[in-house]
């Protein structure tokens, strides 16, 4: 039986090139695109989607619109924080197994942030994400993760998976890292962690590290991120039966990139387009600069080092298991550096 597949979130920077890519991909589904109005839904037209237009926020439009379509896997990208309307699809996900007799499928996008020093998870060694303890680990640490923003986004995955169990549905937990690249979808086309990078130098003239040392994060293109999300969805049509809740997590990664490394490619290409003074990494930003590089952001100041820094050793095996492989090595981010630059001024303008 043929599946009915629902984006969220097509007109942004991940779901728009999962949109774009996924009818080349030649998979036996149905395109269903969450849309907020007229230009959006002719939009998703050309990617063969159809346009379904209804309020997430409320339970019943959620339960109709799921229901009435048969929509049987949904990527969630638009809310990594709350958990109110993952519940919500995951109970009209649990109605439409119950109708049909097909299995049901919610693939939640959550972010690195939530396996990272910021929220107190092991970071001195590799974190796989095929490692069984991921849900204790995140688990054992709600209540204490500081910024509180983050504690319910910890909260959420566990949330997603813990509702999947109790309904029946098989959750996924789709991790994207330092997101870079030209996004191929008809809305944003930009990434957030390289964005933020030149937002907040351009406030403070200068870029500034937030960490001592030389912490790092997991890196994935955006072409090689989409092709986990495909790929994975690929795995489920099958029945190859791909692992799922607390067996569940994804992480789109090629490796790891020092966080001084990316500082000071980005900031080679602000200083030759003159958006910044030179092209040297300041040393960790005081508090008058976290100030005003938090304005810039749009963040309360101690959010600041969450944004553009931290340690994150989460490392990328469940993907490799379902044969995916990335085209772009990890380093490849500092060759592009140059180019991610140009692209996102010429977006921001």
């Amino acid at each position: 039986m043929m599946h009915n597949v629902l984006i969220t979130g097509g007109s942004g920077y991940l779901g728009g090139t999962l949109l774009a890519r996924l009818p080349a991909a030649n998979l036996s589904l149905n395109i269903f695109a969450l849309v907020r109005n007229d230009s959006q839904a002719e939009a998703v037209k050309q990617y063969r989607a159809t346009p379904i237009t209804f309020d997430i926020s409320d339970a019943s439009a959620v339960r109709d619109a799921v229901v009435n379509n048969r929509i049987t896997v949904v990527y969630y990208l638009v809310d990594a924080i709350n958990s109110d309307a993952q519940v919500s699809f995951i109970k009209a996900l649990a109605e439409v197994e119950e109708a049909t007799g097909q299995d049901v499928h919610f693939l939640h996008t959550t972010g690195a942030k939530m396996f990272s020093s910021h929220t107190g998870m092991p970071n001195d060694r590799p974190l796989l994400d095929t490692d069984p303890s991921l849900y204790d680990l995140a688990k054992s640490r709600l209540g204490s993760i500081k910024p509180l923003v983050l504690n319910q986004a910890v909260k959420t995955n566990c949330t997603v998976i813990d509702e999947g169990d109790k309904y029946g549905v098989r959750t996924y937990i789709l991790v994207p890292c330092i997101v870079y690249g030209k996004g191929e979808g008809f809305g944003n086309t930009i990434s957030i962690q390289t964005v933020d990078i030149v937002k907040a130098a351009k406030a403070v003239g200068k870029v500034h590290k937030v960490d001592d040392g030389s912490p790092s994060w997991p890196v994935c293109h955006v072409i090689d991120n989409t092709n986990l999300y495909i790929n994975l969805l690929r795995n489920i049509l099958s029945g190859s039966g791909p692992g799922y809740g607390k067996n569940g997590y994804y992480l789109a990664s090629s490796g790891s990139v020092v966080w001084n490394d990316l500082y000071s490619a980005m900031a080679v290409g602000l200083a030759k387009r003159n958006v910044i003074q030179d092209s040297t990494v300041s040393t960790r930003a005081d508090a008058v600069t976290i100030e005003k590089m938090a304005v810039a952001l749009g963040v309360p100041p101690e959010f600041v080092p969450v944004q553009v820094g931290g340690n994150c050793t989460f490392t990328a095996e469940n993907g490799k298991k379902l044969g995916w492989k990335p085209q772009f090595e990890s380093g490849h981010i500092l060759e592009a550096a140059d180019e991610e630059v140009e692209w996102i001024l010429k977006h921001r303008k």
